[in-house]
């Protein structure tokens, strides 16, 4: 596997350009369920945490390393991050060179919408570092131009290439889905994320769905693999974020999201995303417009080689690098 590759992958990002700490984040504007995001880093980025969401990604340079399901685990370039809902990771850098990765955040929904035609439930791939350069390109062909929003025929089409690359490694029986109450799930989301900024009550979710709170949970869990509370508490995370992202106090945003003080924000926080509202909101600074000085990720031209691999054409497939283009 090389070093690093071919810095096309890296377009669009000339504005991540981190400060003295070398940490940046660069986030993309979101599409219904989905999420992306460009960093870097250098040491230990991220505490032990957990997201409600599939976590998949690819490392761009250096070595990324995290711990998973009780082992230590490390990422080249080139290789794909596949990571399951709720299971508990941190994150950093595996060597004293820093680490490019990029990485899309998936409602699990999505994906059973893929497979439900097949009755089948959600892929596990145990395995959470996976060396397959077709399923890097599908991730890449969302990652590759994040200041640009996605388009809904290409997510649709993004959305089935994922889920047949994810089942490709699946080592787990699929398991036969049973009935799943969409709808009343469906409308328990959209009511969370309607309410997201207040306390929302288990009667007010049985009145809404005409399904009993015990029952609404288990529906809940099989189709967005996670409870009602969990994801109601991730969608005003995800609100503190943005609003941090975008400079407003800390104590402004935990009241305006439904915290009951900055520490119960902080606290929470941390445990989503692994670290504190205010390194989030150093780490969104660093990755503000600056100086093109600053290149692609500061990647110096004298590592871009013709055995790099390349990221081409628009539907996102590697192919050997070719410098007539």
């Amino acid at each position: 596997m090389n070093q690093d590759l071919h810095p096309q992958v890296f377009e669009g990002l000339e504005r991540l350009c981190a400060g003295p700490s070398g940490n940046a984040i660069l986030a993309a504007p979101a599409f219904p369920g989905i999420e992306r995001i460009a960093a870097q880093f250098s040491g230990n980025a991220f505490e032990p945490h957990r997201h409600d969401t599939y976590a998949l990604g690819v490392t761009l340079k250096g070595v990324q390393t995290f711990r998973y399901r009780g082992e230590r685990r490390f990422s080249l370039p080139g290789q794909v991050i596949v990571l399951h809902p709720d299971e508990e990771h941190d994150g950093g850098a595996g060597t004293e060179d820093g680490l490019q990765y990029r990485m899309l955040y998936l409602e699990p929904s999505l994906l059973l919408e893929c497979l439900e035609a097949d009755g089948v439930g959600l892929p596990f791939v145990d395995e959470p570092v996976i060396g397959d350069p077709a399923l890097a390109g599908v991730l890449l062909a969302a990652l590759g131009e994040l200041d640009r929003e996605l388009d809904e025929l290409f997510v649709d089409d993004f959305l089935s290439r994922v889920t047949g690359g994810l089942l490709r490694h699946a080592r787990m029986p699929r398991r036969p889905l049973g009935g799943i109450a969409w709808r009343q799930a469906q409308t328990a989301r959209d009511y969370l994320e309607a309410h997201a900024s207040r306390t929302v009550h288990s009667l007010e979710l049985e009145a809404v769905t005409g399904l009993d709170r015990f029952a609404l949970s288990r529906h809940f869990r099989a189709a967005f693999a996670t409870s009602p509370h969990r994801y109601l508490l991730m969608r005003r995370l995800q609100q503190a974020r943005a609003m941090i992202g975008a400079g407003e106090g800390i104590s402004d945003v935990a009241a305006a999201t439904g915290f009951a003080d900055q520490s119960h924000l902080n606290r929470h926080f941390k445990k989503a995303y692994g670290m504190t509202p205010g390194q989030w909101a150093a780490l969104a600074h660093n990755s503000a417009p600056r100086s093109r000085r600053c290149g692609l990720l500061g990647f110096p031209k004298e590592l871009w080689s013709d055995s790099m691999l390349s990221f081409g054409g628009s539907h996102g497939y590697f192919r050997p690098f070719d410098s007539s283009g």
